[in-house]
């Protein structure tokens, strides 16, 4: 007997095919996780690095008498919020304000939009220990609220 002409694909090529292809979506979809995770721990770098360069700013210029000294006040802001209303200029009172950051970031590890960016960040006072950071008077650091880790395996809330 002949076959004439005979054309298509037989099941188990197709099956193979759909293997194939169910393998590949399953590498680009973690791929895609692995992309959107790195893009959103370079955001936490870069918002930990200015929000506490502006603290560090904000320590400096008190420390200078730029800003006007309290009694028992340690010299960090009260708030996340002063580093971008600003204070007063004690040395230079036509100055007007010295502010330190033009808004504060959002923590990227957040998901909730609905938070106030202020209050997607954990922080510590000056005077809460390293090991158990608490918030307290004023601002002496801030760290992601996420109980996640990183793609280097270090968890958020100790960048």
């Amino acid at each position: 007997m002949k076959t004439f002409g005979r054309t298509g694909f037989t099941l188990i090529e197709l099956m193979i095919s759909l293997a194939v292809l169910a393998i590949l979506a399953v590498m680009v979809n973690h791929i895609a996780e692995i992309m959107d995770t790195r893009a959103r721990e370079q955001q936490l770098y870069s918002a930990v690095r200015a929000l506490r360069g502006a603290i560090d700013a904000h320590k400096r210029a008190y420390d200078a008498g730029r800003i006007a000294p309290l009694p028992g006040a340690s010299g960090y802001p009260k708030s996340l919020q002063v580093l971008v209303d600003g204070v007063d200029d004690a040395l230079d009172p036509k100055h007007g304000k010295l502010h330190f950051l033009d808004r504060i970031p959002r923590d990227p590890m957040e998901r909730n939009s609905s938070i106030p960016a202020a209050e997607t960040w954990a922080l510590r006072s000056y005077a809460s220990d390293a090991g158990s950071p608490r918030p307290g008077d004023d601002v002496y650091d801030v760290h992601s609220r996420s109980p996640r880790s990183g793609l280097n395996g270090a968890p958020y809330a100790l960048w």
